[in-house]
C-alpha cells in the first residue's frame, strides 16, 4: 500500500527564528492523519528544525544535495552532511533547480545514484513547461525525464523513490492543473513505470502533485485515485493553510 504524503517545500524562505516558530506552530496544530507530513526548510535551518521536531510525526527533508561525497564544491552539501544532522530524505530535480541552476536529467541521474548509495529516500520532481503542454508534448517530456534519470535503476531502488509531478506552468503562478488533468498525468506516469519495470512497482510508488495546491482545491485533487498527496510551495509557509491541505488528504 503506497503512502499518502504532504510535503512542504519552503524554498529560500524563513530565517532561523521564523523557521523555529513555524515548525513549533505546525507541530501544535498537526491534525490526526495517516498521511506522512514533511517540511523542507533552507539548508542553514535544517538542523534546528530537526531538533525542534524531535519525536514529532513531522519529518524534515532537504531541498537538494550534491552528487559528490566531498571535495572542492564551494557552496554545496553532501549526502553525508545531511545524514549527520538527521536528514535521510532529499528533494531532487525541482523545476527551479532545472531552470535556474542548469540541472539536466544527466546531472540528476548522478544525484539520484549518490543518494541511493547512502540509503537516502528521494523525492524526485519532474514536469512539463507551458509550451510543452500547449504543443501536446507533455506526456513525451514527462516520460523522457523519468527515463533519463530513473529507468536504469535496479528495481529494488524504487522502494526509496517518491515521485512529484509538477506542471511547471502551475508553480507560483496561481494556475493549477484541473483535478482531471492531474489524474490523467498521474495515471500515465504509473502506466509508464509499469511498462518499464512492473505493475507492483508502479502501484506502490507514491506520486505527489506539485502545482499551486491550496486549501480550497486540495481535497478534490487528492481525491483522485492516482494522486497520493502533494508537494506544497507557498501554502506550506502558513501553518493554517498547510494544516488545511493536510486535512484534505
Amino acid at each position: 500500500m503506497r503512502s499518502k504524503i504532504v510535503a512542504g517545500n519552503w524554498k529560500m524562505n524563513k530565517n532561523l527564528a521564523e523557521t523555529e516558530a513555524l515548525v513549533i506552530e505546525l507541530e501544535a496544530k498537526l491534525p490526526n492523519t495517516d498521511a506522512e507530513v514533511m517540511v523542507s526548510p533552507t539548508f542553514v535551518n535544517l538542523a534546528s528544525a530537526v531538533s525542534k521536531l524531535q519525536g514529532s510525526k513531522i519529518k524534515v527533508i532537504a531541498q537538494n544535495m550534491h552528487n559528490a561525497e566531498s571535495g572542492a564544491y564551494t557552496g554545496e552539501i553532501s549526502a553525508d552532511m545531511l545524514l549527520n544532522i538527521g536528514i535521510d530524505t532529499v528533494i531532487l530535480g525541482h523545476s527551479e533547480r532545472r531552470a535556474y541552476f542548469g540541472e539536466t536529467d544527466e546531472i540528476l541521474a548522478t544525484k539520484v545514484k549518490a543518494a541511493l548509495a547512502k540509503n537516502m529516500q528521494i523525492m524526485f520532481c519532474f514536469g512539463e513547461e507551458l509550451n510543452d503542454r500547449k504543443s501536446d508534448n507533455h506526456f513525451k517530456v514527462v516520460e523522457s525525464q523519468l527515463r533519463n534519470a530513473l529507468f536504469d535503476l535496479d528495481p529494488s531502488a524504487w522502494s526509496s523513490i517518491i515521485l512529484a509531478y509538477e506542471p511547471v506552468w502551475a508553480i507560483g503562478t496561481g494556475e493549477t492543473a484541473s483535478p482531471e488533468q492531474a489524474q490523467e498525468m498521474h495515471a500515465f506516469i504509473r502506466k509508464t513505470i509499469a511498462n518499464a519495470f512492473n505493475n507492483e512497482i508502479a502501484e506502490n510508488v507514491s506520486i505527489l502533485y506539485g502545482g499551486s495546491v491550496k486549501p480550497g482545491n486540495a481535497k478534490e485533487i487528492f481525491s483522485k485515485p492516482d494522486v497520493d498527496g502533494g508537494l506544497i510551495g507557498g501554502a506550506a509557509l502558513v501553518a493554517d493553510d498547510f494544516v488545511a491541505i493536510i486535512n484534505g488528504i
